[in-house]
């Protein structure tokens, strides 16, 4: 029988924040465009939601390969610069963003046990 460790609990906490954002970014993105770094939204028309859409098919991606694989050490990493920039880029909205951070903790804490499981495995 398979154990449930707190390793996964944090898989599946840190694959929920991904997930979410990207299917409800998609029912009504005008309330989660707003997130983007403005020097972002000059790149590309905000009102085509291309921006937005592609970010939210790569938090997908992030959150499924954190769920379903086996390394996550890409997927953690990944997860850990975007929550990063999302904290830098609205700062002047940490009332909301204040979340980010903790979840970005969980990303980091991911990585030290991915690192810390490799570390063992090449001693043995």
């Amino acid at each position: 029988m398979r154990t449930f460790t707190s390793e996964k609990i944090l898989r599946i906490g840190l694959a929920f924040a991904f997930l979410y954002p990207a299917v409800a970014a998609w029912l009504d993105p005008f309330a989660w465009i707003g997130y983007f770094p403005p020097f972002l939204l000059t790149l590309v028309d905000p009102h085509e939601m291309i921006l937005l859409h592609a970010f939210g098919v790569t938090e997908i991606i992030i959150g499924l390969w954190l769920l379903w694989g086996r390394s996550i050490t890409i997927p953690a990493t990944a997860a850990a610069v975007y929550l990063f920039a999302i904290v830098v880029f609205n700062l002047n909205q940490i009332d909301v963003i204040f979340r980010d951070i903790s979840i970005l903790a969980i990303a980091i804490a991911l990585l030290i046990t991915e690192m810390q499981k490799r570390r063992i495995a090449q001693a043995e």
